[in-house]
């Protein structure tokens, strides 16, 4: 999502205008969405910031040593608020989304 796009939402949550489709639409961008811009912002040298879509990005460290770790949302638990948010209460979902977290049989 861009800066303007995000301005958008943002203005749309404080005026009390957010929609349930507008928030099943950023659930799937999370629980979906690339994560291509995240790792150009650590492999390039001088990356375009505003030209980057971020929302993924939980937090970034560099080493001592020069490492880099990025870390992502929980797209598991984006996938649940969006099964949730769109009503797939039924029992498949539910088994899906244990597999996806490791809690399924063997």
């Amino acid at each position: 999502m861009n800066k303007e796009r995000s301005s958008r939402l943002e203005g749309r949550i404080r005026s009390g205008k957010l929609s349930r489709r507008d928030i099943v639409r950023r659930l799937g961008e999370l629980a979906f969405g690339s994560a291509n811009d995240c790792v150009r912002l650590v492999l390039e040298d001088c990356p375009d910031l505003d030209a980057l879509e971020l929302s993924l990005l939980s937090e970034v460290r560099r080493s001592d040593k020069g490492g880099v770790e990025v870390k992502l949302i929980d797209r598991l638990k984006a996938v649940e608020a969006l099964s949730a948010a769109i009503g797939a209460d039924d029992g498949e979902a539910a088994e899906f989304l244990r597999a996806l977290g490791g809690g399924g049989e063997p």
